[in-house]
This record gives C-alpha cells, sequence and structure tokens, in this order.
C-alpha cells in the first residue's frame, strides 16, 4: 500500500516551488489516477526504471522504497 513520504533521507529532489506529492511504493509498476474521484485523471501505468517516476498528469512523484522491487516486473 502506497504511503506519504514522512521527513527521510533519500535521494528524492524537493522542489522549492510549490508542492509535489511523494509516494512511497513497493513495486516498480504503479497506477496513478490522480487521487481525486471524479476530480483526478484518467488511470496511467507507470514503471520505476530507477528509484523514482513522475505521473505525466499530476506530477506525483513515486519513489521506490529500499529493497523493494529488485525483481523486474514484466
Amino acid at each position: 500500500m502506497p504511503t506519504t513520504l514522512a521527513h527521510t533521507p533519500d535521494p528524492t529532489p524537493h522542489p522549492r516551488l510549490g508542492h509535489v506529492e511523494t509516494i512511497l511504493v513497493d513495486t516498480r509498476k504503479i497506477a496513478c489516477d490522480g487521487g481525486l474521484g471524479a476530480l483526478g485523471h484518467p488511470r496511467v501505468w507507470l514503471k520505476i526504471g530507477g528509484h523514482q517516476t513522475v505521473c505525466p498528469y499530476c506530477s506525483r512523484l513515486f519513489v521506490l522504497q529500499p529493497g523493494a522491487g529488485d525483481s523486474h516486473d514484466h
């Protein structure tokens, strides 16, 4: 289950302008729908190649938890 990132040391960029929702995930393949129900966006499937990826619709930052997702999903 994704969780919101608290203040923990990690290589995640922290932009100075605006707010970026950062979500820790356990798998490399994730879905994002904006999280606002009918006010969200179409569900998109994203794959984390390195240690993070950004949703092209809502700019949510998905960060792979350390040690998670070492087996590449197909």
